[in-house]
């Protein structure tokens, strides 16, 4: 009650709730309003509409455009989901997707690299002609043809820090240049057969993991994330910051155990997860903990994203330049043998044909962008799985290779309009 100027009682509603919470009690994340947070699954959401809303989208075009895929093919014909097809295209995927991990790592820098095919397939004719022609040990010829890719990968970078050739100029002479060499090293004979009981077409061709092995690696997969997760959110607890419930983070354990469970026991249904394809896996896995968890990943994404700053930031650039296009070509290398160990055999045509665009294709369509600085290894599976899948699909409906350029096309030009009108939202929300 309060007594005003003429003596008579007048209450007042008192709007004070009765229990303030204290700031200083909150993590330290939450403290100022300006900063964002979001809390359990509600909160997930919410922080996830926030982003797509603004343009940043990532993996969710190309997830729900895979989904589209898979759904017509099948509605198609229903063979395409069959275990066997199923473990036919991830067989088909390994060598496209490796060769789009390394096209992942120039791009974010803002680079391009045109001669991924003719890389592999001189690294396919390498190892060809040492092995099966010199008789060389299969370690040493797999060795000396992973070697050169990375030659390359670095002439590549001395050629554009030093003398400040565009890459794209760099790598089309590479392009037309180890085509080039790839015919010279295979000589008149043009065409080399792999011994088929040599180990590297036993590991491309026949070997696949036994259900108790690829269950058990889920197993380790999902517990490793699970303690992950609980030791970040550990440490943040200490460090007084906000952190995710042990709820979400089950959740999430279990979503993840269930995206893996669904095609290892599809795949199980015929010959078993193929060898070869959890390389591909690994690779992927390494490099993106790699791009994301490590110095050396933060500073390419530096570069991708400005060159100046990162340069005034202290970060040696030139090394920066020189070591992602060494893993490019390191990669197109490694593609290059394991593609010629499916196919069991190196020729002239070897990295040719559309190598090249696929590989590039798959990295774009994954996800990564053509302006730099943002993108995730995950981009060369999610896009060599749509590449190949097209390719696959086709084939089973008996069209013609036309049909797959002109769709592939159409899917490329989508993927990349969809980018940079995603681009164009995040600056006007200024997350760019």
């Amino acid at each position: 009650m309060t007594t005003p100027v003429d003596g008579s009682k007048v209450p007042v509603q008192d709007t004070v709730p009765d229990v303030v919470q204290d700031p200083a009690a909150l993590p330290a994340d939450l403290q100022d309003e300006r900063l964002i947070a979001s809390h359990g699954v509600s909160g997930a959401i919410s922080a996830f509409t926030s982003r797509l809303r603004s343009g940043d989208l990532g993996s969710v075009p190309v997830v729900v455009g895979l989904i589209i895929i898979w759904a017509v093919f099948q509605i198609a014909n229903s063979s395409f989901l069959s275990s066997r097809n199923l473990v036919n295209l991830t067989l088909q995927t390994t060598s496209v997707g490796v060769i789009a991990i390394g096209i992942v790592l120039v791009l974010l820098l803002g680079e391009i690299d045109l001669s991924v095919g003719s890389v592999s397939g001189l690294s396919a004719a390498i190892l060809g002609v040492t092995f099966v022609n010199e008789s060389w040990p299969l370690a040493l010829s797999v060795v000396a043809a992973i070697a050169a890719g990375a030659v390359i990968g670095l002439l590549y970078g001395l050629l554009y820090t030093r003398f400040g050739v565009p890459s794209f100029v760099i790598t089309l002479a590479g392009l037309l240049g180890f085509l080039g060499l790839q015919l010279l090293v295979l000589g008149k004979q043009g065409s080399l057969n792999l011994p088929f009981d040599s180990a590297i077409v036993k590991f491309a061709t026949q070997s696949f993991l036994s259900p108790a092995i690829a269950y058990g690696l889920i197993a380790v997969t999902v517990a490793l994330y699970a303690l992950g997760r609980l030791r970040a959110r550990g440490q943040r607890t200490s460090a007084g910051l906000s952190a995710a419930p042990t709820s979400v983070i089950g959740l999430k354990a279990g979503a993840l155990a269930v995206v893996l469970l669904i095609p290892v026991i599809v795949l199980n249904g015929d010959r078993g997860v193929p060898s070869m394809f959890l390389l591909f896996i690994l690779l992927v896995v390494v490099t993106d903990f790699a791009v994301r968890r490590t110095r050396w990943g933060r500073s390419v994404m530096a570069v991708g994203g400005n060159v100046e700053a990162a340069r005034r930031a202290g970060i040696n650039v030139r090394m920066i330049y020189l070591s992602v296009f060494a893993a490019c070509s390191t990669f197109a290398a490694v593609g290059g043998l394991l593609a010629a160990a499916r196919l069991v055999a190196v020729n002239q045509s070897s990295g040719g044909a559309d190598t090249n665009l696929n590989a590039i294709a798959a990295a774009v369509i994954g996800g990564t962008s053509l302006f730099g600085g943002r993108g995730s290894a995950y981009s060369a599976l999610l896009g060599a799985l749509v590449i190949v899948s097209i390719s696959n699909g086709l084939s089973l409906l008996s069209l013609d290779s036309n049909v797959r350029y002109i769709v592939t096309a159409g899917v490329l030009l989508i993927a990349v309009t969809i980018d940079s009108l995603s681009r164009r939202s995040r600056q006007a929300h200024g997350r760019a």
